[in-house]
């Protein structure tokens, strides 16, 4: 499994525990629906998407639809940065586990 990379569920629920030390990445898109994240948490790497996780995003996103099972757009790009650089997604979203039946290899955990 590869580095943590923290949801916002994980991150709302982290930081209403007060456990501001934890380790792991979470992205800028998680920021912006959590701004609280970015001075709670300390040791929290920020990541941007790139131009790659883009293009991959819209790949999934098409074979979401042709099986018949898309997710929101946000955590589409989420799932293709984890999956792009390896990350394991922590995140208690249960339609994650869909991405499984495109990329049998993604790595995702609900709890770390």
């Amino acid at each position: 499994m590869g580095e943590n990379f923290f949801d916002t569920n994980w991150l709302m629920e982290l930081y209403k525990s007060n456990q501001k030390n934890i380790k792991g990445i979470t992205s800028i898109l998680n920021v912006i629906e959590y701004p609280k994240s970015i001075e709670f948490f300390t040791n929290l790497e920020l990541v941007f998407p790139s131009g790659i996780d883009y293009q991959q995003a819209v790949d999934l996103a098409k074979n979401l639809h042709k099986i018949g099972k898309p997710i929101p757009a946000v955590d589409i790009l989420i799932a293709s940065i984890c999956y792009n650089s390896k990350f394991t997604l922590i995140s208690r979203d249960k339609h994650f586990e869909i991405i499984k039946e495109i990329w049998n290899d993604f790595q995702i955990s609900q709890d770390f």
